[in-house]
């Protein structure tokens, strides 16, 4: 900094002081203004010179500055470049700590945690590098208002002074910026000269040994601070990782609560869209599935005559359950049948053309009798309501069994079926065993006659495969029949039923009779009626009747029920076996076979009279 008083000063800055160049700037600015105001302006330059000579050095060399300067830049930016790797090393210290809590705080809560960025880390835990001092140097003096007249205070930055510009031939006049609007405060130039001089002294004092440590100590001091502030970060990421946890169990709860609602929801409505539609509809809507016509297509065909809720239900409900053989036909279909009962339907297959609506179904068992039979017509299956009627009797119906013009009429429609009907002299009933069993519909117009025929049909309809084989052996419809109701009652597997037809043929080459106790049953009346081991054990067989197989050779008159077609296939085609008895476990329905009659015997003293005998001694 320059005195008012220095000779020297004058020469560096072309002759002229710093006191001068201010009073010859204030005279150009009294000649502008017209304002002639010695006394003040000397003030004011008295309070300035005595101000300046506290601060401006007098044998300043602006060049020995600037070299000095530069050297203290140099060293500040070494020690802040040290600075810097020192912080850097403490921050990867500080963050490997960081690490190994990490992971310890995962090996407790099972969660992983994220790691700090490094970015963020290495700001908090590096000191700041120290301002550069030739950054604040040279500030510049602002205008100052000196009443209304404007005098600017030029002070040459040293960061863009070149070596000429402090050499002692400087410029031969500085100019004098005039500004556009005159705003000149002595007070606040006096302000920024002093903060000039406080500059210089801070240059000065970082020459001092001490200035080292104090530094030291603001670093470890910022150290001590970044790991405070680090330790607050980490526990306010611990705490919003637990407010996040509980917020997103509360999440996953309502989530979980909104799926089992949904399922729940999801469950009713797939139940409900199989279940029938309308329960009390007994009208029946006609159904026309096209040919090659799929689930999918069928549902939509359903649902829009309104038979089922909903078709999506209906298409991926066939797919679960692997319905693949729905055909295609006229349906007669009321909105009263479940999911089930109409895939059934569909299954069975539909007619060719438009048929009236069934009034009703009779189910007839496999093995009944014909007083079965006719019990079995007064119920209608086709209805939830238990005890509801058709409108045929039993009575009626064994009535027409022994109708002679019907038993002629049915004689002529199925000739091969019906032509070696047993004796009417000797056979309970002539059609006995020659109606199908299976489920029949009958409509409002279905007389009694129209039943009995389309059961008959049933049965022509199933024999006609076996017919040419039947009419090449030495046996007729009427044996096979016959045989075939025995077989229907003594056996229940197919391999069993089979060995048993070949009992009986085998009896029946042998010239033996076939001693089977269903045929005395029937003769007693008693097939089909639940009876106990003792009965079964001690049945009559000396009873006079022609179904007496016990005493009579050969077959009975005709069939003593109505045989499946699982009977009828073991009888047509029999196994190759030389068994001439046969016998059950009364207690698990296994049966036994042996050649002789000592076998015979053992097996049924084992298998029968032992285990009858067990079972009265328990009672």
């Amino acid at each position: 900094m320059t005195d008012f008083k220095d000779d020297k000063s004058k020469a560096a800055s072309g002759g002229k002081s710093f006191k001068d160049q201010i009073l010859n700037e204030l005279e150009e600015a009294n000649r502008l203004k017209g304002i002639q105001d010695d006394g003040t302006i000397k003030s004011i330059v008295d309070n300035l010179d005595t101000t300046s000579k506290r601060e401006i050095d007098s044998d300043f060399n602006w060049q020995e500055a600037a070299a000095k300067l530069k050297e203290q830049q140099e060293a500040a930016a070494k020690s802040a470049e040290k600075e810097q790797e020192r912080a850097l090393k403490e921050a990867q210290a500080i963050k490997k700590i960081q690490e190994e809590e990490h992971l310890r705080e995962l090996n407790s809560f099972g969660e992983e945690l994220e790691e700090a960025e490094p970015s963020e880390e290495s700001s908090a835990y590096s000191s700041p590098i120290p301002t550069m001092a030739s950054e604040t140097l040279a500030p510049e003096i602002s205008d100052v208002d000196l009443s209304g007249f404007t005098i600017p205070i030029p002070i040459q930055d040293i960061h863009s002074a070149s070596p000429e510009s402090f050499s002692s031939e400087g410029s031969e006049t500085d100019q004098v910026s005039e500004p556009e609007e005159p705003s000149f405060d002595l007070h606040e130039d006096l302000a920024e000269a002093e903060e000039f001089s406080d500059l210089d002294s801070d240059l000065d004092d970082k020459d001092d040994p001490d200035w080292e440590q104090d530094d030291d100590e603001d670093e470890e001091e910022e150290t001590k601070s970044s790991r405070r502030k680090a330790k607050q970060r980490k526990q306010k990421q611990k705490k919003k990782k637990r407010l996040a946890r509980r917020i997103t169990g509360w999440i996953i709860s309502l989530i979980l609560i909104a799926i089992l609602a949904g399922g729940g929801y999801g469950y009713y409505y797939v139940n409900s869209s199989l279940a029938p539609l309308d329960s009390k509809s007994q009208k029946y809507v006609t159904v026309e599935i096209p040919e090659g016509a799929g689930s999918k297509q069928i549902g939509q065909i359903l649902q829009k005559k309104g038979l089922i809720k909903d078709a999506t239900v209906f298409n991926y409900y066939t797919k679960f359950k692997n319905y693949s053989d729905l055909k295609s036909g006229y349906y007669n279909l009321k909105a009263s049948m479940s999911t089930d009962e109409i895939i059934k339907e569909l299954q069975a297959g539909g007619t060719a053309q438009p048929t009236e609506p069934s009034s009703g179904k009779i189910v007839i068992p496999e093995g009944y009798t014909l007083e079965q039979i006719a019990k079995a017509i007064e119920d209608n299956a086709n209805t939830k309501v238990k005890g509801d009627k058709t409108p045929y009797s039993s009575k009626n119906f064994l009535k027409l069994m022994k109708d002679k013009d019907f038993i002629k009429k049915m004689k002529e429609k199925y000739p091969k079926l019906l032509a070696d009907l047993p004796d009417s002299n000797k056979a309970k009933y002539q059609l006995e065993g020659y109606l199908f069993p299976a489920t029949y519909d009958y409509t409002k117009d279905t007389s009694l006659e129209d039943l009995a025929d389309q059961m008959l049909g049933t049965m022509d309809s199933y024999l006609s495969q076996y017919y040419d084989k039947i009419s090449q052996s030495k046996y007729n419809i009427n044996v096979i029949l016959a045989l075939a109701s025995l077989v229907e009652k003594e056996g229940q597997a197919d391999e069993d039923r089979a060995k048993i037809a070949s009992v009986f043929y085998n009896r029946l080459d042998a010239d033996m009779p076939l001693q089977s106790n269903i045929a005395v049953l029937y003769a007693l009346g008693k097939l089909g009626q639940k009876t106990t081991l003792e009965e079964d054990a001690n049945i009559d067989t000396d009873v006079d009747s022609p179904y007496n197989d016990y005493k009579n050779k050969g077959l009975m008159p005709g069939p003593v029920d109505s045989p499946s077609l699982s009977a009828i296939e073991a009888v047509v085609n029999p196994a190759d076996t030389k068994y001439l008895y046969f016998v059950a476990d009364v207690e698990t329905g296994k049966v036994y076979y042996s050649e002789t009659y000592e076998e015979h015997e053992k097996n049924v003293e084992t298998y029968v009279n032992k285990k009858t005998s067990d079972s009265s001694e328990k009672k």
